[in-house]
């Protein structure tokens, strides 16, 4: 069995997280959207189980996950949906099927791609908003204002496919030739009619990709009503990021400092 429902291996921060991200005022997710996760080691993560909600999580919640078998279906070209629903499952416990949740073939893709501490996934409603309209794969190509660069770079767009299976094979893919092309991982994935995937290496650091992305959104908004989008000049902002105190407040930021 690949996944094992073990509440002493889920580390406080990650259940002070998710129950964070689940605040109603927040609208990151409702009822049993999103999800988080965290990297025990190089062998496995914690994940959020099927059908539990963000707001109300504890560590009953969660599940461990052994990554390879997980990985292998990531590359499996035969896989099925049926495979990972069955790699999921950690079995009957207190007579209810315990299953790490449908989308934990994203938080792996993080891991099979550049191993990561913290990975959060919700559906917040400002930014599904306009990753639901004819302008997603576009809208947040250009950054809007500086702090919005600072935190969340250049984000990855992944195109809409069902969760599950095709997600999570998708989401890799994109991954893969970001990190080939960059070296690096992007700081907040954006799921097309869905949501969005946050990548750090602190809880805090997750909390506030989640954040300002919501911002970002309302901002994108705002300009919209007010007759469209003024993107920072490229070579302005390039020269921004690279300024030395504004690095050291991003690391300071990516550390929850």
């Amino acid at each position: 069995m690949s996944a094992v429902l073990d509440p002493s291996a889920v580390p406080a921060d990650l259940v002070a997280l998710t129950r964070s991200l689940g605040e109603r005022s927040r609208e990151q997710a409702i009822l049993a959207e999103g999800n988080t996760s965290y990297r025990l080691d190089d062998e496995r993560i914690v994940v959020k189980t099927s059908g539990s909600n963000l707001g109300r999580a504890t560590a009953d919640d969660f599940v461990v996950v052994d990554n390879a078998p997980l990985v292998d279906l990531l590359h499996d070209p035969a896989a099925t949906q049926a495979d990972l629903t069955a790699a999921l499952d950690a079995g009957e416990h207190e007579g209810r099927r315990v299953r790490a949740s449908i989308e934990t073939l994203v938080h792996i893709a993080v891991q099979a791609v550049a191993p990561a501490s913290w990975v959060a996934h919700t559906h917040p409603t400002a930014v599904v908003g306009l990753l639901a309209s004819v302008q997603a794969e576009t809208i947040f190509a250009e950054a809007v204002y500086s702090d919005e660069a600072v935190v969340l770079a250049t984000p990855l767009f992944v195109p809409y496919a069902e969760p599950g299976l095709a997600l999570g094979k998708l989401v890799h893919d994109g991954l893969r030739r970001r990190f080939d092309e960059t070296g690096e991982l992007p700081r907040l994935v954006l799921l097309a009619n869905h949501g969005i995937v946050a990548i750090a290496e602190s809880a805090p650091g997750a909390d506030g990709i989640c954040e300002m992305a919501v911002k970002s959104a309302t901002v994108r908004h705002i300009a919209l009503t007010a007759g469209g989008l003024q993107p920072v000049p490229r070579d302005s902002l390039a020269k921004f990021v690279l300024r030395s105190e504004v690095s050291e407040r991003r690391q300071r930021l990516g550390r929850g400092t």
